[in-house]
């Protein structure tokens, strides 16, 4: 039936199992798979697909970026995607400090075109670089500069809906353009002006306090927060503020959350534009992911709170008095903008990072935005404290102080015991409630809340709800249990009743060997769906959730609860892009490791069955390459022909528009057979990591490195077997072939690595797999972990020597490209203090070359893989000169930048080789 739809729109609909399944959740808890998903391009596919739905008994749910963390923009009819092509900005007017925009723009691209004019969009929430102005307006999003440009619904002027029954209306202050509702609201003033709008962030219900003519009669207004339960959005103009010329941060300590909030009017009353709580125990948790946090003052917590003026002068004496005049143990004012950027990452990665305990238990949204009035926040938050531990929950605290807002994710007991879950949401607005509270405090009531109302308001009440979308969707229609009629708390929970099922490849530690809990690790916050940085290089060419890390773990989340099979061709569709560049293991807040969820899917679906022609050739790289060096000559004849190439390339199951590398002339191992003992001198051993691509392709590096440690007075070694850290064969899921080979490794490391010394690695994605993947794939081997905790990047390694210092060239100009997998599990802090001592001019690119081991060279691959390095790579190779060096580490990146862009690279071990 659905099918027929694609004849009514321009856009795409998108029926298959691997589209439902992406779509099936946003950032909540809930999962209601869709029967088709709508990628609207104007505002006639919306009216089509309303109206279609109408005439078919289906409903309309409307998405954004699917960072609602209430469950707002899940539902199981036709789910309208605007993020994906009704995301223009229509108009920037910075006289009237207005824009008009389409719902699916994304905050942060608005902020940029209205930054040159001095102007912002007020609020900011955390996923403003992802989020959408349709779903902000839909949640009523707040941000941490609430406190001084207020709410979306604060800066909302004008809305052009679709509401239920297909009609179009202009939103702004003028009642009686929607029928009924002058009558709905003299009706229902008591309520309008008892009940609603007693604080600022009561944003649980609907916001119709709005409609109040004391209020301005805002109809614009009352429709932001309502979910998409009333209309579907086209097009909205929003209201911009100035951007303060300067300001500043300030951080100060409290001996916890509680008695910060205890201090929120002392700070209120010192005009801040910002002020952000956090606790303790989550900064502990930032610290133990990203290895530090920048300097904080004393304390068990603390405010972030920004002041502004018209110079830096003002924004700093107005720092200065604000510690003047608060309670707080400790304070540091922060001027340098790098600095409080870098504290402000701290809040900002909080939403992700909560998602686990302290100890590694999950921790779910669903009471996570609670507000009370600030004056009352300290004594609710010691009493939330003896609530939580009633029930044995636990979880990391941070939020809008100033508002009275608190976030917090818990380890409520959604899949084991979900009715001790639902009793917890119940005593905790019964808490909330005692307070003058609101359950939600900006993020929306959607599936996680809607029920609860009962608790926080009256029959009355409810009912003026159901009487408001009454007028806009008589029949039900939009986002139907949601706000209105709702469907359970404890309803459609995604994690609850799954099945266990041991991994087969690899051994997460952190997730107790089960497949499920670590797919489950995502929990929707979407920072994959962000533009720029290394994950997920794939989403960043093509724009399709299909290609995200949060895509990608949706489908496979189906597969751990049953409802895909590992051999499906969702499956293969979903995982198909994945360059399997490890970025998302670091940069994604929750630790969603797609790449290996992808070796372990590879695993289950071809083991013992014929795999795909690439998988043999690409994957047993390693092998061929070991025949190849002995005839480099002939190898390298054969790959000249044009012909042959071409040929030899399909069958193989590679692009035939990829050029062959070039074989060395000699591969490093024969030269270093033909070296004298006697020529590496009696200094300590230091391992030499000779990977199978230096040792074939690039042997100048190794012999680089070779004269380097020496010259720190190491006597070089290398493994005396040809052994391989089996990097290929665990990129195309062939697990087992890896095991043995890293088995192989240990055996031959093991004698060096006893004796105390240090296994140097030249490639980064081989240097990697000893770091992380070799304890993953061989836990029960004690070798593995020693081993792993002796590997060393050669940055690394002369960054352990004091005494060494790098040549100074401050006459380059150098451009680098880091590789993903140092990027993603090795770091690449010790690089960039080289480059700093060597008082080079560098520009850093960030993001994957788009090559990635096999992955570039794979047929059906390469027009991506292109695609992906022209969101990094070729600008920044282009835009550098001839004059520049591009310094690459990895081999797929130097290979990339030499058949893209016709440049030569070089290692760093080259270049600080070099000679003047």
């Amino acid at each position: 039936m659905v099918r027929a739809l694609r004849g009514r729109v321009d856009g795409e609909v998108d029926l298959s199992a691997r589209r439902r399944a992406e779509y099936s959740t946003d950032a909540s808890n809930y999962r209601v798979l869709p029967t088709a998903v709508v990628f609207p391009r104007a505002d006639d596919d919306v009216a089509a697909t309303l109206e279609f739905a109408r005439d078919n008994g289906l409903t309309v749910t409307a998405r954004g970026g699917g960072t609602s963390v209430a469950g707002n923009a899940i539902g199981p009819g036709l789910v309208l995607d605007f993020s994906r092509y009704m995301r223009r900005i229509l108009e920037v007017d910075p006289q009237r400090r207005l824009a008009r925009v389409q719902p699916g723009v994304v905050l942060s691209d608005l902020q940029r075109l209205a930054r040159p004019h001095g102007l912002r969009f007020g609020p900011d929430p955390s996923t403003q670089n992802r989020c959408t102005l349709g779903g902000m307006i839909g949640n009523n999003a707040c941000g941490p500069h609430a406190v001084a440009w207020g709410r979306t619904s604060d800066n909302i002027a004008e809305l052009r809906i679709l509401d239920g029954t297909g009609a179009a209306r202009t939103l702004g202050c003028d009642p009686s353009a929607v029928p009924g509702l002058p009558e709905f609201t003299r009706a229902n003033l008591a309520v309008l002006r008892t009940d609603l709008g007693r604080f600022d962030r009561q944003a649980s219900g609907y916001g119709l306090e709005h409609l109040l003519p004391e209020r301005g009669s805002a109809v614009a207004k009352s429709f932001v927060g309502t979910e998409g339960t009333c209309g579907l959005l086209l097009e909205a103009t929003v209201e911009l503020a100035p951007v303060p010329a300067a300001t500043v941060l300030t951080v100060l300590g409290y001996p916890g959350i509680a008695a910060a909030a205890d201090d929120v009017a002392a700070v209120m009353a010192c005009a801040p534009i910002a002020v952000e709580g956090i606790d303790a125990r989550l900064v502990d948790v930032v610290r133990a992911r990203h290895g530090s946090v920048p300097e904080l003052p004393r304390g068990g917590g603390w405010l972030f709170v920004e002041t502004s003026g018209d110079s830096q002068a003002q924004a700093l004496a107005a720092a200065r008095a604000l510690v003047r005049a608060v309670d707080a143990l400790d304070s540091r004012i922060v001027t340098d903008p790098v600095e409080a950027a870098a504290l402000w990452r701290i809040r900002a990665d909080g939403a992700g990072l909560a998602g686990r305990t302290p100890d590694g238990r999950p921790a779910w949204p669903g009471w996570e935005d609670a507000a009370v009035p600030p004056e009352r926040l300290g004594d609710y938050l010691r009493d939330f404290a003896d609530l939580t531990a009633a029930h044995d929950v636990d979880g990391l605290l941070y939020g809008h102080i100033g508002d009275g807002c608190i976030h917090v994710r818990l380890d409520l007991p959604i899949v084991g015991a979900p009715e001790r879950f639902r009793a917890f949401l119940f005593d905790a607005a019964d808490l909330v409630v005692r307070y003058g509270g609101s359950l939600s405090g900006e993020h929306g009531d959607g599936r996680a809340r809607s029920e609860l109302l009962e608790v926080m308001y009256s029959r009355e009440v409810l009912d003026v709800f159901a009487g408001y979308k009454a007028l806009f969707d008589p029949g039900n229609l939009l986002n139907p249990g949601v706000l209105v009629e709702p469907r359970p708390v404890d309803a459609d929970l995604r994690a609850a009743g799954l099945p266990r099922i041991p991994l087969a490849g690899f051994a997460f530690s952190e997730d107790d060997g089960d497949f499920g809990t670590a797919v489950h690790r995502c929990v929707g916050v979407g920072k994959c769906r962000a533009e720029g940085g290394f994950m997920c290089p794939s989403y960043q060419a093509t724009a399709d959730e299909k290609d995200s890390t949060r895509g990608r773990a949706r489908v496979l989340q189906e597969v751990a609860r049953g409802a895909l099979d590992w051999t499906s061709e969702a499956v293969a569709e979903s995982l198909d892009l994945c360059l399997s560049c490890k970025a998302c293991g670091t940069d994604c807040p929750a630790g969603v490791d797609v790449a290996t969820y992808k070796s372990e899917a590879l695993y289950r679906r071809y083991r013992r069955r014929p795999r795909p022609v690439d998988h043999y050739t690409l994957g047993w790289l390693p092998r061929w390459l070991r025949v190849a060096t002995r005839v480099p000559r002939l190898a390298n004849a054969l790959a000249r022909s044009d012909r042959l190439r071409r040929t030899g390339l399909r069958a193989a199951g590679m692009d035939p528009r990829r050029a062959v590398p070039v074989l060395a002339e000699r591969s490093f191992r024969r030269i270093w057979r033909a070296r004298r003992p006697t020529e590496s001198g009696n200094g300590p051993e230091v391992m030499l990591w000779i990977d199978t691509f230096t040792d074939a392709f690039d042997p100048q590096i190794a012999l680089a490195a070779v004269r380097l440690v020496e010259s720190l007075g190491y006597r070089v070694v290398v493994p005396r077997a040809r052994v391989c850290c089996g990097l290929t064969w665990i990129s195309t899921g062939q697990l087992d072939g890896a095991r043995a080979r890293l088995r192989a490794t240990l055996d031959a490391v093991d004698d060096h690595v006893r004796a105390g010394g240090l296994v140097v690695g030249l490639e980064p994605s081989c240097t990697a797999v000893l770091r992380a993947d070799l304890p993953q794939l061989l836990p029960e081997d004690p070798r593995a972990r020693a081993t792993a905790a002796a590997v060393r990047t050669m940055a690394e390694f002369l960054g352990e020597h004091p005494d060494w210092r790098p040549p100074v060239r401050s006459d380059l100009s150098v451009v680098v490209q880091p590789h993903c997998h140092q990027h993603a599990v090795l770091g690449f802090e010790s690089d960039r203090q080289i480059l700093a001592a060597m008082r080079v001019d560098v520009r850093e690119i960030t993001g994957c070359c788009g090559l990635a081991g096999n992955f570039g060279m794979q047929s059906g691959h390469y027009d991506i893989s292109v695609a992906v390095a022209e969101n990094g790579l070729l600008p920044a190779v282009r835009s550098a000169g001839s004059e520049s060096i591009l310094l690459a580490d990895g081999f797929s990146c130097r290979t990339q930048a030499a058949q893209l862009a016709a440049r030569e690279s070089r290692h760093l071990v080259e270049l600080l080789m070099e000679e003047r």
